[in-house]
């Protein structure tokens, strides 16, 4: 069994409390978050502020001894802000020559698959029946570009997934009590064709007035209309801003803010 598959409990108070499917556990890569359910299908984490996860590569080598990978076959992106898709088999080219995308799929045990954000949401998904594997990126125009449906569409048409078998986490990341945009931000939505149903349950006004976009819900629908089974999507529930002595959030340290990494690798032989 890996290390991830046997994770240590944490019994720390100072951490803030997700909702009832995830938990925390200690790991080489620090304080780390795992869906309970998720476990059964895929190895997999979301890190903390106890990484920063910028240049130094000693912090990979611990994410990648987590989930228990080795260094050059954590696969990541540059990150968009889109819904292309990598299919990631093998390890990393040399260097840091990451190709653009904001979705990543995997049917390869020997890689790990990672997206990164600081208040968008991470997304990851497993097929409890092929173990094959996604990771999106979704901030808000991550959404407004439907990343989280373009991973069940790229599971579906490069694995031959079903929707039906697939159960989705959605990590920390600025939750619907911080995310104030602007009015802009819900014509994006609007002009890129998001009913005005959706948009009335993802957009509240805050005690500014100003609207508050509500990424948890948001993915959470659009993972639903591709097909995802309602009781198979897990929302960790935990705003980054809120949270920010223990997750990196660019809403609260600006261009001080480290990254946190969704991680998640296909169960097999190592």
């Amino acid at each position: 069994m890996s290390v991830a598959s046997k994770p240590s409990p944490m019994t720390l108070m100072s951490n803030p409390q997700p909702s009832g499917a995830f938990a925390w556990t200690q790991e080489p890569a620090g304080r780390v978050l795992r869906c309970r359910p998720l476990l059964d299908i895929a190895d997999h984490f979301f890190t903390t502020r106890d990484l920063r996860l910028r240049d130094d590569e000693e912090e990979w080598v611990r994410v990648a001894r987590t989930i228990v990978v080795a260094p050059d076959a954590l696969r990541l992106v540059h990150q968009v802000h889109g819904r292309g898709v990598l299919v990631a088999r093998g390890a990393a080219p040399a260097g840091r020559h990451w190709p653009d995308a904001d979705v990543i799929v995997s049917d390869d045990p020997s890689v790990a698959i990672v997206v990164r954000v600081a208040d968008c949401a991470p997304v990851l998904i497993g097929d409890r029946r092929l173990g094959v594997v996604a990771a999106a990126h979704a901030g808000w125009r991550g959404t407004v570009q439907r990343a989280a449906p373009a991973a069940v569409t790229a599971l579906t048409e490069t694995f031959g997934s079903r929707p039906a078998d697939l159960m989705a986490a959605i990590g920390p990341s600025l939750g619907p009590c911080c995310g104030e945009v602007g009015d802009e931000v819900v014509e994006a939505f609007r002009d890129a064709g998001h009913d005005a149903a959706a948009l009335a349950r993802w957009f509240a006004p805050g005690a500014s007035g100003r609207p508050h976009v509500d990424l948890w819900r948001a993915n959470r629908d659009q993972l639903e209309a591709a097909g995802v089974p309602s009781d198979a999507i897990h929302v960790a529930a935990l705003c980054t801003k809120t949270h920010a002595r223990v997750l990196h959030s660019y809403r609260a340290d600006r261009e001080r803010a480290g990254r946190m990494a969704g991680v998640i690798r296909v169960k097999g032989r190592r």
